[in-house]
This record gives C-alpha cells, sequence and structure tokens, in this order.
C-alpha cells in the first residue's frame, strides 16, 4: 500500500522530470539557422532588387531583431527591432532607399528590398537574426550591373595615312570589353584605348582605330558586359574616295611647314634659355626651404587608448597595433569605450598647435583614420563617422575604395593606393590633412573643422577580414 509521504515523493520526482525536458525541448527549438542565397544575387543600376533570407527550420521571427550590415556590425543597412523598423544609425547612402518585407516572418521568412541600385551598393550583406537566447547570421553577395549607350562611332580625321575613327559609349558596369571587328568577325587591333569611371560609378569608353585604303573599309565596334554577358555593336563604312592620295605638292607643302615651325621653335627656346636660367637659383631657395619646413617638423608618438576601444578589438601591449577579433561576440557590462563600432582613439589628445603622426594602413580590409572630439567617446550607440558628429576621417572600402567621410561622403579617386598614410593636424586653423607616406601635397584636407574647444584624438576604425593598423613614424 502507497504511503502519502512516498505518493507525494514520487509527484515530485515525476514534476521535476517534466519540467527539465520541456526547458531542453524550449532550449533545442530556440536554435536556428539562417539560410541566404547560395549564388551571387545579380541587380541592374537604377533597378530595384531583393535580398531574402530565412530561418530553418521555420519559427517566427516577430519578435526578433533582423538586421542587415555590410562589412561590419555598425555599417548598418536596415534593422527591424521590437515589431519596427529602426534605422536610427542607418549609413547615409541607403536613406529612403530600403524596405523590410515580411511578409512570411511569421515563418521566419524575410527579405530586403534596395530601391534604385548604384554600383556602390556591389559587396557582400549580412543577414542577421537574433532572438532573446541565440543569433546567427547568413552572407549574401551582391553583384551590380549596367549596360551602357550602342556604340556611338565617329570619324575624326587624317592620320598616318589613313582615316581615324572613334568609338565612345558611357554608361557601363562593371569596366566592360572592347572590340573592333571586320567583316568575318576577326578582332582588330585598335590605335588607343581608354576606359574611366565617372562621378555616378559607371564606365565610359574610347578607342580609336586607322583604317586605310589598303585595309578593310567596312569594321564594326563591339562592347560587352563582362557580367551581363550581353552585347551592344556599332558598323561603318568608308568609301574610297574618302582615302587621302598621295600627290608631290602635299610632300613640299609638309616640307616647308616643316622648316617654318623648325625656325619658330629656335627662336623661341634661344629667349627662353636666357630667362631659364636666372629663374634656376630662385626655384632652387624655394625648394631648399619647402624641405628645411618638413625637417623641423617632429612626428607626435601616438600610442592607443584601451579605455576607448571596442570589445572586439585586439591591441597590442605597447599599444601601437589593432586589429579586429570578431563581430558577434555580446558587449561588455559597464563598458566606457565604443561599444557598438569598432573603434579606438589615441591616449594623446591636442587642444592647439601643429602635429602629425603615421599610420601604416596595409592593403587588405575595411578602415578609417583621422581624428575625434574627446565627447565622440561619451556618445550611446553606433557613432556616426562624419564631421558634423565631430569626428574628420578618410575610410578605405573592404574592396579597396577610397572616401573622405563628409556628408555626404566623398569618393577619392587615387593614382595609388596608400599603404602608410600621414594625418596631419593643425588646431588653430582647423585643418586635417592626409598625406600618402612622404608626400608633401595631401590628397584630402578638411577645412575650417569646427573642433567647439575640445582635445582632439587620434582617430582608429578597424573593420573587415585582413584589415589591421600600426602606428609609425
Amino acid at each position: 500500500m502507497w504511503l502519502p509521504s512516498q505518493f507525494v515523493t514520487l509527484v515530485f520526482v515525476t514534476l521535476r522530470f517534466y519540467f527539465y525536458f520541456l526547458c531542453v525541448m524550449i532550449r533545442f527549438t530556440a536554435q536556428f539557422t539562417v539560410i541566404g542565397p547560395d549564388q551571387p544575387i545579380t541587380a541592374t543600376v537604377g533597378e530595384d532588387i531583393v535580398l531574402p533570407c530565412h530561418l530553418s527550420p521555420p519559427m517566427s521571427a516577430e519578435n526578433m531583431e533582423v538586421r542587415w550590415f555590410q562589412s561590419d556590425y555598425s555599417s548598418l543597412v536596415h534593422r527591424y527591432f521590437d515589431g519596427k523598423d529602426r534605422n536610427e544609425y542607418q549609413m547615409p547612402e541607403y536613406t529612403g532607399r530600403t524596405e523590410f518585407l515580411k511578409d512570411g516572418i511569421r515563418n521566419g521568412s524575410v527579405a530586403l528590398r534596395l530601391h534604385n541600385i548604384r554600383p556602390t551598393d556591389e559587396g557582400r550583406y549580412t543577414c542577421y537574426f537574433e532572438s532573446t537566447s541565440f543569433y546567427k547570421d547568413a552572407l549574401l553577395e551582391l553583384k551590380v550591373a549596367a549596360l551602357g549607350t550602342a556604340p556611338l562611332i565617329s570619324v575624326e580625321g587624317y592620320q598616318d595615312g589613313g582615316i581615324r575613327v572613334v568609338c565612345r559609349s558611357a554608361g557601363w558596369y562593371p569596366e566592360p570589353e572592347v572590340f573592333w571587328r571586320d567583316l568575318t568577325g576577326r578582332h582588330v587591333l585598335s590605335l588607343s584605348e581608354r576606359k574611366f569611371q565617372g562621378d555616378n560609378g559607371l564606365f565610359e569608353t574610347e578607342t580609336s582605330i586607322i583604317i586605310t585604303e589598303t585595309s578593310n573599309q567596312n569594321i564594326s565596334c563591339s562592347i560587352t558586359s563582362t557580367l551581363l554577358k550581353q552585347e551592344k555593336e556599332s558598323t561603318i563604312y568608308i568609301a574610297e574616295l574618302l582615302f587621302p592620295k598621295n600627290t608631290p605638292w602635299i610632300a613640299i607643302l609638309c616640307t616647308i611647314l616643316v622648316i617654318q615651325f623648325f625656325c619658330i621653335g629656335l627662336l623661341i627656346y634661344l629667349l627662353k634659355t636666357k630667362g631659364n636660367t636666372l629663374n634656376k637659383e630662385e626655384n632652387y631657395k624655394e625648394t631648399s626651404v619647402s624641405n628645411t619646413l618638413i625637417l623641423l617638423l617632429s612626428p607626435e608618438i601616438v600610442t592607443l587608448d584601451p579605455k576607448t576601444a571596442n570589445p572586439n578589438l585586439i591591441l597590442s601591449a605597447e599599444g601601437k597595433r589593432v586589429r579586429l577579433e570578431g563581430t558577434g561576440e555580446k558587449l561588455l557590462a559597464n563598458h566606457e569605450g565604443f561599444s557598438y563600432s569598432p573603434c579606438v582613439l589615441a591616449c594623446e589628445g591636442f587642444t592647439s598647435g601643429t602635429h602629425y603622426w603615421g599610420v601604416k594602413v596595409g592593403s587588405k580590409g575595411g578602415w578609417a583614420v583621422g581624428v575625434a572630439r574627446e565627447s565622440v567617446r561619451m556618445k550611446e550607440g553606433a557613432v556616426t563617422l562624419n564631421p558634423e558628429e565631430g569626428i574628420w576621417a578618410i575610410e578605405r572600402q573592404w574592396w579597396g575604395e577610397f572616401w573622405a567621410l563628409t556628408s555626404p561622403i566623398t569618393h577619392l579617386s587615387l593614382s595609388r593606393k596608400p599603404e602608410k598614410i600621414r594625418v596631419s593636424l593643425d588646431y588653430k586653423e582647423g585643418l586635417v590633412e592626409f598625406f600618402d607616406a612622404d608626400h608633401v601635397k595631401p590628397f584630402y584636407t578638411f577645412r575650417s573643422a569646427s573642433f567647439a574647444g575640445e582635445k582632439i584624438f587620434p582617430f582608429f576604425r578597424v573593420g573587415g577580414a585582413g584589415a589591421h593598423l600600426r602606428l609609425c613614424p
């Protein structure tokens, strides 16, 4: 016969086992995987594109945080939290261009629509889900393409015994391939070829060829998109009567013109020789003064301040190196530095005078260097990198593009990608200048910076795989 105490014990053990089993099941079901497209998504400039991702196994994401970002957690593209869109810290280039699609959110299926695609939208995006007890993300790659205008062929004049023909086209992305072809489809060697990228990020092409009377007079210019695998072509035919004829009087006229130009050039040379001799000594003096001023400046001894560093940053013991360890860890409690952005300040700050220091940035990953007001470290949430927030800096995106972090940001077209940067601060004049290694001329300058009487500190931000910074003279 069961005694009351034995019955109570049996019930207690049974309930304890049941609740333990229930907790295990709840914890198991709370975990999930984020799945995105397994192939790159291709978008056309000017159109809209949808970036999808979903949870596996299917579960409701209504009460989760859903975030899209680029190279690091603070490079916010769009954020959904607490049942609403939260884009207070969205990157300026995406303002008004994102739309969160949540028709299937109860099954864990969401998407982000990007409006009016631009070449700068190309790259990797992270789709990130976070519940109260678990978080996971997935990578998506977006490729951007633009099909340019049909080739415009024009006759530019006579050259080298033939007719110079030029082919032009604009509005291509990425950089297209350009070919001249004859009637049989064989490639014909061009005389010159030039491609350049406009302010809108799209490529323009210009290529030329010389057609002679003995060469193929029927020729076509073909431009192909390497991503879309589409081609645009135009053809031109040069009639035989348009080609120059060799006559004796042309040779005589050319000889006379050459003699005249030689005489004029000789006269100009003799007149300038004396003036150049007098200027050499003056130029030498000016160069010596400029070099002397540079030698008088000494670089600042700058070290990184661990109190201001984001928890995901790893600083070397001597305070001269910094790298990004990861972007998925939880934030440290009572952290005094940058909480949401992978940033750090130097220990040394300035309230007057002229100063400069060197930073070895390398050729990989994304980073930003410059100066910041002391009050920046006290701000909560992600930090927006622009002068209005008290930061004057330049940035390298992880794919290699350089930008000045103005409002809006300014693209920097550099002939050489610097791997060592010198940052110069003139507090009184409000100047922040950036130099490539030991070059005297800056490649970008912030003028009339408003320091508001605050102490100004060297500023550093590390983001993206392979990026690291090292302080040096």
